[in-house]
């Protein structure tokens, strides 16, 4: 009898491990079969075709940068000289002793100082194109995460939604019974009917919203926007405080792009400067003649004469010049109008937090104290279905309001927490 029961408990804990593994297990597979944040961002930037095209664009430049150090190729020529087309000689090669053909080839020898600015000019695009592979990044850190933040809080909408709804219909349970036992009016049936259809009015908007909340992720995501959502991130902290704003804005990828923009120009410049010595073309050309005349050579020099500078190179100097200080100007306009939105962003992000913590600790209390009073006085006959029904409305649109703070809190978190690429770092400032 020991034996059989010792199998019995063996077999018992047996099953158990085994169903504690299949629950593990199923957890895991269930743990997977969700979108969280950091999943949605990552799968953005794993399918952005930007930000290939921002790498094609820097590797272009730099290609173009190699090419700009060297030497121009030289010029193969071929030809024939004083050919005769009148007379007793006329389209023959050797009769005349003027006729000659040549063949040669011409080198022009650009200034190094020009090439290396050449050189300089497509470096600089160069990195002006990864900064805006930063930028494009930023824009799509920040758009997946407000897809993300959307859908995530218009699903807990329709959640408290349906939750009141299921409230709501015991409330017409309760007023049929009052009804059918002489305590309650008719009225009171087709008000807490009435109520219900107006919740439920609200699901099927809820429902519609979510359904574009759906496709707007999916178009950063693809199809797994149709999982479900994890836990949202925590939006109590961001990466950057009043403190360091204008620090940690000076990297904010657009004034890079500015940066690299106003390089460029400035490099433009150091081009159109080097351009104003002239570059010089030797030509070497061998002349071959008729039998009866000796064959020649001929060695040429060419450089342009720079006779107007004052209207050609240094007009163009001068444009240059404008370009850079244009650039310039438009990076620090940028930088004020950058700086001047972060701190509203933050000063708004800050106070909702404030009104947030206000509606959890008095608006939505007070608000289902209020709920939970009604519905005892209409229990023991001193308070109307009115009453009730008005009390619900109330705090049904208190948690929506409350959720909907939640939304542009969230919003404003994630403006905030990708004005730079993030690289999941952790947040730094509270309020």
């Amino acid at each position: 009898m020991f034996s059989d029961s010792f199998r019995f408990t063996r077999r018992r804990v047996v099953a158990h491990a085994l169903a504690l593994a299949l629950g593990v297990t199923t957890l895991a597979a269930h743990a997977d079969n969700v979108l969280t944040f950091d999943q949605a961002l990552r799968l953005a930037q794993d399918r952005s075709r930007q930000l290939a095209a921002q790498g094609a664009a820097a590797t272009s430049a730099r290609e173009m940068a190699v090419a700009a150090a060297q030497l121009p190729d030289p010029v193969l020529k071929a030809g024939i000289n004083n050919l005769p087309i009148d007379g007793p000689d006329r389209f023959s090669l050797e009769r005349d002793f003027m006729t000659m053909r040549s063949i040669g080839v011409a080198q022009e020898f650009t200034r190094e100082d020009k090439r290396k600015a050449g050189a300089a000019r497509f470096e600089r695009e160069a990195e002006a194109a990864q900064a805006g592979g930063a930028l494009v990044l930023s824009n799509l850190q920040r758009d997946t995460a407000l897809a993300w933040m959307e859908r995530h809080y218009l699903e807990r909408t329709r959640e408290i939604l349906l939750g009141q709804r299921d409230e709501a219909r015991l409330q017409i349970a309760a007023a049929e019974a009052a009804y059918r036992g002489g305590k309650g009016s008719q009225a009171d049936v087709f008000a807490a009917r009435a109520a219900v259809a107006q919740i439920e009015d609200r699901i099927a908007e809820a429902e519609r919203q979510v359904a574009t909340a759906r496709i707007r992720l999916a178009r950063w995501v693809g199809d797994d926007a149709n999982l479900p959502l994890g836990a949202p991130p925590p939006t109590d902290a961001v990466r950057m405080s009043a403190a360091d704003l204008d620090a940690r804005l000076a990297h904010h990828p657009q004034i890079l792009a500015l940066s690299k923009q106003e390089e460029i120009a400035e490099a433009e410049a150091q081009l159109a400067r080097a351009n104003k010595q002239a570059d010089w073309t030797a030509e070497l050309m061998v002349n071959q003649r008729g039998p009866a005349f000796s064959n020649m050579v001929s060695f040429n020099v060419s450089i342009p004469l720079q006779w107007d500078q004052k209207h050609r190179q240094d007009r163009e100097l001068a444009a240059r010049l404008a370009v850079a200080e244009q650039m310039r100007a438009q990076r620090e306009e940028a930088s004020r109008e950058h700086l001047a939105e972060a701190r509203a962003m933050l000063q708004e992000w800050q106070g909702n937090r404030e009104r947030l913590t206000r509606y959890d600790g008095a608006l939505i209390p007070l608000a289902a104290e209020r709920t939970r009073a009604a519905l005892a006085g209409y229990r023991g006959g001193t308070v109307t279905l009115a009453a009730v029904l008005d009390a619900r409305r109330n705090e049904i649109d208190t948690r929506l309001d409350r959720l909907r703070l939640d939304l542009e809190t969230a919003r404003v978190w994630a403006q905030l927490n990708y004005l730079i690429p993030a690289d999941h770092d952790g947040a730094t400032s509270r309020p």
